[in-house]
């Protein structure tokens, strides 16, 4: 779980440019051999044409064992089948996990320390052979090894023997593996735990639980041509997942897959663009483009202004919410930190009016008390320890720092980063900086580049008293959003730390143990939300707003469906017909 602030920032960082020029032409792409047509506002989805994907970031690594995704990614899930699979659902529905591969989200026992799943019948690859439960344990092996690393770390620290594992390259000739994964025959497949995690059936939607040949591995090459189990295969993937064409899997079969539409004949992905260029290309949705989409660029403030104001545009974004805060974070153990009249003080001054305007306003930004998001599957239960209304309570927070000690005011160094973000950059740090200013605290801003800026916070050696932050959900639960923040257990003392209150309570620890036994996610859920509003009472952070993404579509993308898992829309529902 460590890792999981990188997963966020692959999947939710907010990419934006500062504006669309006025009456500029968009750039078609260079071989559009082909123009889109459509069937009318109103058609039906159909099967047929080529749907387009337009990214800033290129799909690097495409490689099952690899990849960090959340439900088995956007692009990735439409070549790699897992044993789970995010419900293809729009809104809360579409946070459930539900069976892929497998018959059934799966069996647990033993206090949910064995998994148990079957496969379905009829199950084939790319090239018609069958899929067996040998090929999903020996793609799970691929992940542990020391080439094929980037993946989530969860099944290293979760599988018995995981943590010593070196993957399949480098077992012995009598070696059948990692014994705590079996096979007993080609159907079954059984995880052994070194503890018990309620939450496995969400990390098996992750693409290490995608099958993968032993005959067809090709190493650190077999992200060139994997061997596909979904609807679609790579025909071509160029410069490192800059370019990837991907066309039907013709042994792909719809009956054993509930989730996936499959409605565009081929998918072209074309990435390394520029934001601004992308949201143009949408924008005027001129040949191919009028039947693409993007996946990770959204509009920024500037951009919305203008398409809010043309009916055709408006009627063209997609609004999604993925489980993501952006927050304050305090190091209790610099002063004056580490008193919490401080940080309750600082709670009180937030005028998160003004931050979520730095944000990009109330389109792009909605305010947060709590720092679970406000998603049921997340277990999100109001609460509001020290509230500071729309615009602070400067008078609140004064009376608190006259009984810490500060009667005439405070001085101290709030760290951000200079990226471009809208999230933990220049503009959010200076409307904290003009908030608190009211309530007598004089805020020096340290603005820091971004590899340094997360460099400094992610290190217990270097992190400093007050910065920014965010976090970021592997999958829609409070499980990965808490544990990792403020487990005493997960305190990384040389490497990297994300427990940034250094909180290490013993009621909380076993709470977090409690409800990791539970299989009932909803009574899951319920306990996460209790628990997130017992650690709020301690000011360890200020939870300052929740982004909401915008995104362009093209004209003749047809439905458009986007989950609370991931917040942008799902390619394996869209058509372009």
């Amino acid at each position: 779980m460590r890792q999981s602030s990188v997963t966020a920032r692959r999947l939710a960082a907010v990419s934006v440019s500062l504006a669309v020029a006025a009456g500029a032409v968009a750039c078609g792409p260079e071989d559009n051999d082909a123009k889109a047509t459509s069937g009318g506002a109103d058609a039906a989805p159909a099967k047929g044409g080529t749907l387009t994907v337009l990214n800033s970031v290129p799909q690097q690594d495409f490689d099952p064992a690899r990849l960090y995704t959340s439900g088995g990614g956007n692009v990735p899930s439409l070549v790699f089948r897992t044993l789970t699979t995010r419900n293809r659902e729009d809104g809360a529905e579409g946070a459930k996990v539900v069976p892929d591969l497998a018959t059934d989200t799966g069996k647990p026992s033993e206090n949910a320390t064995v998994w148990t799943y079957t496969l379905k019948k009829g199950l084939k690859y790319e090239d018609g052979t069958a899929i067996t439960s040998a090929d999903i344990k020996y793609g799970i092996e691929r992940s542990f090894a020391a080439e094929l690393s980037g993946g989530a770390p969860y099944l290293r620290d979760w599988l018995i023997g995981g943590a010593d594992y070196q993957g399949p390259y480098k077992d012995k000739k009598d070696k059948k593996g990692l014994d705590s994964i079996e096979t007993p025959d080609e159907r079954t497949i059984v995880f052994r735990l070194n503890k018990p995690e309620g939450e496995f059936p969400y990390l098996a939607t992750q693409t290490q639980f995608a099958p993968v040949p032993k005959a067809a591995d090709t190493g650190t090459k077999y992200e060139e041509h994997p061997v596909s189990s979904g609807p679609y295969k790579v025909v071509k993937n160029e410069n490192d997942g800059e370019r990837l064409t991907l066309a039907r899997n013709t042994h792909w079969s719809a009956s054993t897959d509930a989730e996936r539409k499959a409605y565009p004949d081929r998918i072209d992905v074309r990435s390394g663009l520029d934001s601004s260029v992308i949201n143009q290309r949408l924008s005027s949705s001129q040949g191919a483009d009028a039947a693409a989409v993007t996946t990770d660029t959204n509009l920024g403030p500037a951009e919305l202004a203008k398409v809010s104001g043309d009916k055709e545009l408006a009627a063209r974004v997609g609004t999604g919410h993925f489980g993501y805060t952006n927050y304050i974070a305090f190091n209790p153990k610099v002063k004056p930190f580490d008193d919490p009249l401080v940080r309750q003080a600082i709670s009180y001054a937030i005028d998160r009016t003004s931050v979520i305007n730095a944000a990009g306003g109330s389109s792009l930004a909605e305010a947060a008390t709590t720092y679970l998001p406000d998603q049921k599957s997340f277990g999100y239960t109001a609460y509001d320890h020290f509230p500071a209304g729309k615009s602070g309570n400067a008078a609140k927070a004064k009376e608190l720092l006259k009984q810490a000690g500060h009667a005439n005011g405070l001085t101290v160094t709030l760290t951000h980063s200079n990226a471009k973000d809208f999230e933990t950059s220049p503009e959010i740090a200076t409307a904290i900086q003009d908030a608190l200013k009211k309530a007598g605290i004089t805020v020096k801003l340290q603005g820091l580049e971004d590899n340094d800026y997360s460099d400094k916070i992610h290190n217990a050696k270097t992190e400093p008293g007050f910065f920014l932050a965010h976090w970021g959900a592997d999958w829609p639960s409070g499980g990965p959003f808490l544990a990792p923040i403020f487990d005493g257990r997960q305190i990384v003392k040389d490497g990297s730390n994300f427990n940034t209150g250094f909180l290490d309570d013993k009621s909380v620890n076993a709470e977090i143990d409690a409800i990791n036994k539970l299989t009932d996610l909803d009574e899951a859920a319920t306990r996460w939300g209790a628990l997130d509003k017992k650690i709020g009472e301690q000011a360890l952070t200020v939870p300052l707003f929740h982004p909401v993404y915008k995104r362009l579509y093209g004209k003749d993308i047809k439905n458009v469906v986007i989950s609370d898992w991931t917040g942008v829309l799902d390619i394996s529902q869209a058509s372009v017909k």
